[in-house]
């Protein structure tokens, strides 16, 4: 029987070698022997032999390398994301902030940094049970990973907090965007094991480079400012 993937002309042979490390397979191998017509049967086996042997000694070689790009792609994935929101976590939005400062001070454009903090998480917690706090962080990473933009980064800071990276926004635009955010969540519905959780909303402070501070430090003081200011002033609501 030929391999499905062999095209019907294949006189001299061909091996197929299994691209497999650490217990998975990776994909296929496939090695074509050159036309061997007129030749006898034995040179003919013989490499085909000899291919089977090559062909095993790259596999391996070749499936490691699979292995290696992957389990690197995995461990740089798990140090700049979340495990839990999937979201970006503080280590690489903090890496982002000092990058977006930079490129904006170069280009004389301004960059937002918006903190947002769930409202009376914890007696949250106390209601329905920490389960159910994790599904509903869970639902807010969706729900911030489906309405950043391309250029935005969206982590979770701490916590029940998040904050938001907004290349290219001021401080106003900012503001309308956080608006809409808090509006679009009084929406949200989440369930944890067929009971709708309660009603959530967000506590948003807002700081802009270079109307609000000049550093990376300065910017996350003068957005955590804010977000307290929101706080006091009774939450569910953005301040700047």
């Amino acid at each position: 029987m030929r391999c499905a993937h062999v095209p019907a002309s294949a006189p001299g042979g061909y091996v197929c070698v299994p691209l497999a490390a650490q217990g998975e397979t990776l994909g296929v191998l496939c090695l074509m022997a050159p036309s061997a017509a007129g030749a006898p049967q034995k040179q003919i086996d013989e490499q085909l032999e000899t291919l089977k042997s090559q062909g095993a000694a790259v596999g391996e070689r070749i499936s490691l390398s699979l292995a290696n790009l992957r389990l690197r792609d995995v461990l740089r994935t798990q140090s700049i994301r979340d495990p839990l929101t999937g979201l970006f976590n503080r280590r690489y939005m903090e890496e982002s902030l000092e990058r977006e400062l930079h490129r904006a001070a170069r280009n004389n454009q301004t960059v937002s940094l918006v903190m947002l903090d769930i409202d009376h998480f914890k007696r949250f917690n106390d209601a329905f049970g920490h389960q159910a706090g994790d599904t509903l962080l869970r639902a807010l990473g969706d729900f911030l990973s489906q309405r950043t933009r391309g250029q935005d980064v969206a982590c979770r800071y701490g916590g029940e907090e998040f904050a938001l990276i907004l290349a290219g926004a001021s401080a106003a635009d900012a503001a309308k965007r956080s608006e809409l955010l808090r509006e679009e969540l009084t929406h949200l519905a989440v369930t944890h094991s067929g009971q709708v959780l309660g009603r959530v909303t967000f506590s948003i402070g807002i700081a802009a480079y270079p109307t609000h501070a000049t550093s990376t430090d300065q910017l996350l003081r003068a957005a955590d400012e804010a977000l307290y200011r929101a706080k006091r002033g009774g939450r569910n609501r953005v301040s700047k």
